[in-house]
């Protein structure tokens, strides 16, 4: 059955970069490893974009494009890349949504084990017709997914991001605004090491999945690690 090709689907990322990208992961890994497993994440992400139907397909990136960017699908949905503005995190998220002028779902990096499946109630044939507003919580109480049928960046602004309640605030917005929210299965970050081994043993065909298995090694074998043991990037940003 086909798809609603009037979502635009969002996916906000950073440049998986050594030492910028995932730097929670350490010290179990590498600065390079914790980028490599960032660059997984992200492109089974945009692969899993690329896979569903779609009005538009955007990459809003911090940073440049890189290999990590999968090929155009054998339909030929492309994706578009646009850089983020500038400003905190729901500056940034408001600003994604105001690239859209219909119905939208936003998306982010940290979820390497999203399928087509979790966003079909977003993209399906009958997506927008009860629905206001889609919202898909993340076990550490923010949110890995947030779609409107009538983009309203305002709505975004002034919520407190990387908080335990990053999520309901943000969902307290939408239902305060009179949205019907439909909620979509809770998913895990990627922001610490549990949580790498926890979704990569949940979604072993990934890109992902083959990469923490390259790069996660005891402590004691740094040596033995693809980089040469370089030291990680410590715990002093964001992932």
């Amino acid at each position: 059955m086909p798809g609603d090709a009037r979502t635009t689907l969002l996916v906000i990322a950073k440049e998986p970069r050594p030492g910028r990208a995932k730097t929670r992961l350490a010290p179990a890994f590498t600065a390079r490893g914790a980028a490599a497993l960032a660059a997984a994440a992200l492109t089974d992400t945009l692969r899993t974009v690329l896979a569903v139907p779609a009005r538009r397909r955007i990459l809003v990136l911090d940073g440049r494009p890189g290999p990590w960017l999968p090929e155009p699908d054998e339909g030929g949905a492309r994706l578009e890349i646009v850089p983020q503005t500038g400003g905190s995190l729901d500056e940034r998220l408001a600003a994604a949504f105001a690239l859209c002028d219909g119905p939208a779902l936003l998306v982010g990096m940290d979820t390497p084990q999203l399928t087509p499946a979790h966003l079909a109630p977003a993209t399906g044939p009958a997506a927008w017709h009860r629905h206001d507003a889609f919202f898909g919580p993340a076990a550490d109480g923010g949110f890995w997914a947030l779609g409107m049928a009538a983009p309203d960046p305002a709505l975004l602004r002034g919520v407190p991001m990387s908080t335990p309640r990053t999520g309901a605030v943000q969902r307290a917005r939408l239902v305060a605004a009179g949205l019907t929210v439909t909620d979509l299965p809770e998913l895990r970050d990627v922001d610490e090491p549990e949580d790498a081994a926890a979704v990569a043993a949940q979604a072993p065909g990934t890109l992902f999945a083959a990469e923490h298995a390259r790069w996660r090694r005891p402590a004691q074998d740094a040596a033995a690690r693809p980089d040469g043991g370089e030291e990680g990037a410590g715990r002093s940003g964001t992932a």
